[in-house]
């Protein structure tokens, strides 16, 4: 490989792992915001996603100057398109962490209402699965990534029983159906973070393997 080549797919690891940093500690906090009843807090990470927007369009700019400048072949090119579509994925995370914190503003704005069961359990199972996904993209590690392709299921799980508790509080507590509804679009978002980290997944055992993994391993 080039010497500049290799500097500018240097930078463009760093960069991309300092996006993942960035995505992960907005999912982070939003959840926390949530699980707190820190409408600061959530308004924190509602402000923050303009840089997160500008961090993904500086890294999408590098991509096709490296592509244009370079024209890299092989595991060079796998890695650069890895990183385009690793990089719109953890923009979308980010843009799930802002919907999550808005959503949080909402419910604090109501009277005092109680988490569905079963609430913490799924937000902790999408950090997990994300936090996993961004480790095996740091250390390329195809294990750790089908380990999060194999999570996604169980998630899925959680957001179907999440979704049926909520029509049972409604059910039983009709004048909380604002906030119910809100924790419905929480848990869907989680659901959602889920399928983006197992892109990420399935993108680093494209880059590392060459191999195209869509639709192909799952937990069952």
């Amino acid at each position: 490989m080039p010497a500049k080549l290799k500097k500018e797919i240097d930078r463009l690891k760093n960069q991309i792992l300092k996006l993942g940093a960035e995505v992960e500690s907005s999912v982070r906090l939003a959840v926390k915001s949530v699980l707190e009843r820190d409408s600061v807090l959530a308004k924190k990470i509602i402000d923050k996603d303009e840089e997160i927007d500008s961090f993904e369009v500086e890294i999408e700019e590098d991509c096709l100057k490296i592509l244009a400048l370079h024209q890299p072949v092989a595991i060079d090119l796998r890695f650069i398109v890895a990183v385009l579509k690793i990089n719109s994925d953890l923009e979308r995370i980010g843009d799930l962490a802002v919907n999550i914190a808005e959503r949080e503003v909402i419910i604090s704005s109501k009277r005092e209402t109680k988490f569905p069961l079963g609430f913490e359990e799924m937000s902790e199972k999408a950090l997990i699965m994300l936090r996993k996904s961004l480790e095996a993209l740091i250390n390329l590690d195809t294990k750790i990534a089908a380990e999060v392709i194999d999570m996604d299921d169980a998630l899925d799980d959680m957001n179907r029983r999440m979704y049926d508790r909520v029509k049972e509080n409604i059910r039983a507590e009709i004048e909380n159906l604002s906030c119910m509804v809100q924790f419905l679009t929480i848990a869907r978002n989680l659901e959602r973070m889920g399928d983006l980290a197992t892109n990420i997944c399935e993108d680093v055992i494209y880059m590392v393997d060459g191999d195209i993994v869509r639709h192909q391993l799952s937990s069952g």
